[in-house]
């Protein structure tokens, strides 16, 4: 592109000797504003709300009302232990997780479980795609197959071409998508003193439909991809920045950058969090309240608030799907072309431009295109949001093992281990997937 900064092209072995020294750390930028220092975290946290999230929320307003919004008070903080733990060994190592994974389990393993997140990010970019098409087919009218096609031309286009520096801006815009969720909430008129006290006080249903609907918010919320896409991007903040450098090799930096990665990953999990809350809250006050209980898509739950809650909830609910779709297929398709170039040993980035890493870009157009077939297909969007939750449910426990236990490990941070209270959270929150995977299985079987 004309006029476009350069992009890096440091290598991805990034040790003392290649970064610039006599550059200023990254001490000096410490008294920029606090928002200058939201990326990764942020950016992460935002495609955690993705359409088959949007899905997922929608229906635990419709059919339960305010009584399932506790779920998100209690995800917010095992959300922050995972993905922090994730965010440090990207920083600490200059590496992403499927490197980091390579030094401590069999190569077997680690092929196994990046096939399995491959499988399941492919899924859910159709289902996504599906459910954007959808959105946009009920505001705008047309064809629902040539909206999907447009939008994942559009986002292919943005992730190989455009600079990453400038990429990460259009991603953190994208974010403000989101709020057109407080919005529905409002113009629907939420009963919010029943909603903060549901927050903060749980109204538990003990029945197998409310207990799968408990599993799938904490599995929506707590994906894979998420781990692998927040740790990704701290490696490409690194080459990006010249006053940055791994910490294994700047540890004087660590101070400064681990007070960043805190803020960064609690605005972006607590805005992911906050979001949800309100999906559940505006699916509640104007579906659940008005006897509209059986929603399965996102795009039955944007119709069903037209004539409930007015034509401006409906579109600002429609608007949503889209903005956020845009938000979350770089992340899905991203998370899995890193995994698998790391595995194949070729050059990898978004800072990179196509002709240095042709292979890269190949395996991130693959997982777009192969989403985009299955959206095509005529698939059924809950049956593949049901088995791309089923694949990440599976995936989710060994991961999240690697990933506390790289983030103490002296072979991977040295003495940057990380601190007790968060260390509690992160094997807190796999402990939870753990409990939620038994559950979802022993509930599918009994449904049999």
């Amino acid at each position: 592109m004309t006029g476009s900064p350069p992009r890096t092209h440091a290598l991805d072995t990034v040790d003392a000797s290649t970064s610039t020294s006599d550059a200023p750390d990254d001490e000096g930028r410490s008294s920029d504003p606090w928002w200058s220092k939201l990326g990764p975290g942020l950016i992460t946290g935002a495609a955690d709300d993705d359409p088959s999230g949007i899905a997922t929320y929608s229906q635990a307003g419709a059919q339960y009302g305010y009584a399932a919004s506790w779920t998100i008070l209690v995800t917010f903080p095992l959300m922050v232990g995972i993905q922090l733990a994730s965010a440090r060994i990207g920083r600490i190592t200059g590496k992403g997780l499927t490197e980091t994974f390579a030094k401590l389990c069999p190569r077997w393993l680690v092929v196994a479980l990046v096939s399995l997140l491959v499988l399941a990010n492919v899924i859910n970019l159709g289902a996504d795609l599906s459910a954007m098409g959808d959105a946009m087919h009920l505001v705008a009218g047309g064809h629902a197959g040539l909206y999907v096609v447009a939008m994942a031309a559009v986002s292919l286009v943005l992730q190989i071409w455009l600079p990453y520096a400038r990429y990460v801006r259009v991603l953190k815009w994208l974010t403000l998508s989101l709020l057109a969720y407080v919005g529905v909430g409002f113009a629907a008129r939420a009963d919010w003193a029943l909603a903060l006290k549901s927050l903060v006080w749980p109204s538990l249903h003990w029945d197998r439909d409310y207990a799968t609907t408990v599993v799938a918010i904490l599995g929506t919320t707590i994906s894979p991809y998420l781990f692998f896409w927040q740790a990704n991007q701290e490696a490409e903040e690194i080459r990006r920045i010249a006053a940055d450098k791994p910490l294994a090799c700047a540890p004087e930096q660590a101070a400064t950058q681990f007070r960043r990665l805190r803020i960064d990953t609690l605005i972006g999990m607590g805005f992911s969090n906050t979001i949800a809350f309100f999906m559940i809250v505006a699916t509640a006050a104007a579906l659940h309240a008005h006897g509209v209980r059986d929603i399965e898509t996102t795009a039955q739950a944007a119709q069903a608030l037209r004539p409930i809650a007015g034509d401006f909830a409906f579109a600002l609910f429609a608007a949503g799907i889209v903005g956020t779709g845009l938000l979350a297929l770089p992340v899905l398709a991203g998370s899995a072309a890193y995994a698998v170039a790391t595995l194949a040993g070729v050059r990898r980035g978004l800072d990179r431009p196509p002709q240095a890493a042709k292979t890269f870009y190949a395996i991130l157009s693959g997982a777009m295109l192969i989403g985009l077939a299955l959206s095509l297909s005529g698939l059924n969007p809950i049956k593949a949001l049901f088995w791309s939750a089923v694949v990440n449910a599976v995936i989710s426990v060994p991961i999240m093992v690697a990933v506390m236990i790289a983030a103490s490990h002296p072979k991977i941070v040295g003495e940057l281990r990380m601190p007790a209270i968060w260390q509690w959270l992160g094997w807190l929150a796999t402990a939870a997937m753990a409990l939620a995977t038994v559950v979802m299985l022993v509930l599918q079987l009994l449904h049999r």
